[in-house]
């Protein structure tokens, strides 16, 4: 297959992944609001440079979610062309890339995200999917591993851990942003059919992943503790998205859509000036997850 073709084949996956994820919402949050937004770019030369569609969602049970899709091409700016993995200053783009932010603290933050990227003579798959739990609900992160375990198979350990170590707020020290999933990036065995049905086959795990786990949970009720430890570790979520995301930096320097690349950040959120969970609480207990564990 020529690349051309797997890039049009991978554009209409993440579109096809996009309306799935949708539906699965919808059934879950009936009252959801959706604004969904078609946007077009430039490039670094402002020549007409694709775009995206950007779905952004408020609901009772989804407190703000985004679910976007882009595919983007054309020049680049050479100082941002030298730290990516390519040749020359031009490069395609195109992924889906997804956060949602429940708004009961006993269902989880998710965020997940699959890309595709050419740069002059070579071309690289990334992505991955993980989890921020407010409570400790250890089943539900064994379930979400188990999930992408199963999917990866066994590249699992070696995603795992590179999930680990990037959603760190390490100007903290080791905290993580949550209790992780799979992350990966410059994927490319020299196979570019099998690589993109790897991917495809990881992406298709999502739903399955996370949407078992809502179902349970959407029902519980919580208490203003529970809230406000929740609002806390969004507080975190916001710090590393701004600090250390990478995908943030790419959207930003390619000339992305602003609020398509910031709908990661959560509606909500709190900071307090050395914040602790109070002892003995369920809370404590959920902060000393947020470290790498095997699950």
């Amino acid at each position: 297959m020529k690349l051309d073709d797997l890039k049009l084949s991978f554009h209409e996956h993440v579109k096809y992944l996009q309306d799935k994820i949708t539906q699965e919402m919808r059934k879950l949050d009936p009252d959801l609001s959706m604004v969904e937004d078609l946007w077009h770019r430039q490039d670094h030369a402002a020549s007409p440079g694709g775009g995206g569609i950007t779905r952004a969602f408020q609901g009772k049970l989804f407190e703000n979610a985004g679910v976007n899709t882009s595919c983007v091409f054309g020049k680049i700016d050479p100082q941002f062309a030298k730290h990516l993995q390519g040749t020359g200053d031009e490069m395609w783009a195109a992924g889906i890339s997804l956060i949602i932010h429940p708004r009961n603290p006993r269902i989880p933050t998710v965020h997940a995200n699959f890309r595709m990227i050419h740069q002059g003579d070579k071309f690289w798959f990334g992505g991955g999917a993980d989890l921020t739990p407010y409570f400790p609900y250890e089943e539900d992160f064994s379930e979400f591993h188990g999930v992408w375990k199963k999917a990866a198979g066994g590249q699992y350990d070696s995603m795992k851990k590179t999930c680990d170590e990037y959603f760190n707020n390490a100007h903290r020290g080791i905290e993580m942003r949550g209790i992780g999933g799979i992350f990966f990036d410059h994927f490319n065995t020299g196979n570019a059919v099998n690589d993109m049905q790897t991917v495809k086959h990881l992406s298709d795990h999502f739903i399955e992943s996370y949407f078992p786990i809502v179902r349970k949970r959407m029902e519980e009720n919580w208490t203003e503790e529970d809230e406000d430890f929740m609002l806390h570790r969004r507080g975190r979520y916001v710090e590393f998205n701004l600090l250390h995301d990478r995908g943030t930096l790419f959207g930003l320097k390619t000339n992305g859509r602003v609020d398509s690349i910031l709908i990661s950040l959560p509606g909500r959120c709190k900071f307090s000036y050395q914040y602790k969970p109070k002892s003995g609480t369920p809370h404590e207990k959920m902060w000393s997850y947020y470290t790498p564990h095997a699950w």
